[in-house]
């Protein structure tokens, strides 16, 4: 399930406020300067740092390689 493109315009990671990146097939949102993603269930994100999942070098580098070769936008900025 796709979030609404005005929900992602205003989306900020809640730990660093920073933007973050989507990648649907994947269904999370990831924050690249912190290493971690947040899940969305059910088309809804769950924001919190106590859920957030922390990733170790390799699957940075692979979502990093998704968001590239796919030219994920991030949420806001940039």
């Amino acid at each position: 399930m796709s979030l609404d493109a005005s929900l992602l315009a205003i989306l900020a990671c809640p730990d660093d406020k920073g933007p973050l990146y989507y990648i649907e097939s994947e269904a999370v949102l990831y924050n690249p300067r912190l290493r971690r993603t947040y899940a969305v269930r059910d088309g809804i994100p769950v924001m919190l740092v106590d859920e957030a999942v922390a990733l170790d070098d390799a699957e940075q580098a692979r979502l990093d390689d998704l968001v590239r070769t796919q030219a994920i936008s991030p949420t806001f900025g940039e």
